[in-house]
């Protein structure tokens, strides 16, 4: 799936297409099911991922089905890490 990062609402120089790319290819990103109750109609999902570099990101994002609209990004939280590092427990 290809990414769109045009008028991203978030500094690309703190997280870079690239760092965002990986975690959202991260064999081991855990993706939520959308949130539909939304006021604007849209289905938003969220995942958890790392990059290559040993980030842990959470980020948001709409889709089509063939793009995805990166809508927010951020370092993930120690319950969120947790998590993730549980889930990535459970395939190793």
């Amino acid at each position: 799936m290809e990414l769109d990062f045009i008028d991203a609402p978030f500094d690309l120089k703190k997280y870079t297409p690239r760092e965002i790319e990986e975690a959202f290819e991260d064999p081991f990103c855990i993706r939520f099911l959308p949130d539909t109750d939304r006021s604007d109609g849209a289905s938003r999902y969220y995942a958890l991922g790392r990059t290559v570099g040993d980030r842990y990101l959470f980020f948001a994002f709409s889709t089509d089905g063939k793009i995805a609209k990166v809508v927010a990004v951020r370092e993930m939280t120690d319950t969120e890490r947790k998590f993730y590092d549980r889930k990535y427990a459970e395939f190793g």
